[in-house]
């Protein structure tokens, strides 16, 4: 099987001794789970990422997708999130394996991602549409991990920096906290979120329309699910600061939300995103706390026509 070199450091970077066991067993394991299925194994797609993802057909030459990842708590809630999904502007779930973190995917056919609409202003009405799509109140009792857990990247940051700034300053990371906690405090009501709904994220069906693959799964505001889309295929544009302007306006203008608090939700999610990404040495943190600036610049400008 092939399993290529940069995939198996991916794995091993982020994942560490537990990425190199299940690397050691996948072969055993896609058979396993193909066997159990019926399924025949095609080649594995072109752009894998922390998933091992296949094509595959089963007896009846119907088309699949077969995700495995590494067993643990974030691969569970995958395959829980998209049960709640239930297929309701997501890919469907057809089969699962806890045991060997395997998921069997409605296959989106033709796959075009929404990164290849070039015009960012239909690219932003199809996020939209479902975004609304994907829209459902949180589930009482699934153990859903919830926004406030992921900020706590934010409170290790500041720990790790008492005595000194570091690249992003102290200041500006005690304001995405307080705007996360108050966005948390006055929620009309906590919802199931996607977690990671942008551009790569969403592809086209031919029978269904556009369809979200690969949630998170996380609880929370509504407005936190926007930000990953914002900030996403940003700063190829010939001026990212105004296209974000517009992205963030046209998105106000579409769903009737408070500009205010999707920015306050932008500045506290953007600042997230690029402690994460420092934690990881990853140099894409400069860009996304670039995001973080301008979002705070936008909200100023609002808070200052208010006061007008």
């Amino acid at each position: 099987m092939d399993i290529p070199k940069e995939f198996q450091q991916k794995i091993c970077s982020c994942f560490g001794k537990d990425g190199e066991k299940w690397l050691l067993t996948l072969n055993e394991r896609v058979n396993h789970v193909a066997d159990n299925w019926g399924l025949t194994i095609k080649a594995p797609v072109s752009n894998l990422s922390y998933n091992y993802v296949l094509n595959v057909t089963d007896a009846q030459q119907v088309s699949y997708i077969l995700k495995l990842g590494v067993p643990n708590f974030d691969c569970r809630n995958e395959m829980k999130t998209m049960q709640l999904y239930n297929g309701i502007g997501c890919a469907n779930i057809v089969k699962w394996d806890e045991e060997n973190g395997a998921i069997l995917l409605e296959k989106v056919d033709p796959g075009t991602m929404l990164s290849e609409v070039t015009d960012d202003e239909q690219a932003t009405t199809i996020f939209t549409a479902v975004w609304m799509k994907l829209r459902r109140d949180l589930p009482i009792d699934d153990n859903i991990p919830m926004i406030t857990e992921w900020a706590t990247a934010l409170t290790r940051y500041i720990d790790n920096y008492k005595e000194s700034e570091g690249k992003i300053p102290n200041e500006f990371v005690y304001t995405a906290t307080k705007y996360i906690k108050e966005l948390m405090d006055t929620s009309d009501g906590y919802c199931l979120l996607h977690g990671d709904l942008h551009h790569e994220n969403i592809l086209y069906s031919e029978s269904r329309g556009w369809l979200a693959i690969d949630p998170k799964g996380v609880g929370g505001d509504p407005y936190f699910d926007l930000i990953s889309y914002l900030i996403n295929h940003l700063m190829e544009k010939q001026d990212p600061k105004s296209v974000l302007h517009q992205r963030v306006n046209q998105i106000c203008e579409l769903l009737q939300l408070d500009c205010k608090r999707l920015l306050k939700a932008a500045v506290g999610m953007s600042t997230l995103y690029a402690c994460w990404a420092l934690e990881d040495g990853d140099p894409y943190w400069e860009t996304t706390f670039q995001c973080a600036e301008w979002f705070q610049e936008f909200l100023e400008k609002e808070l200052d026509v208010m006061n007008l």
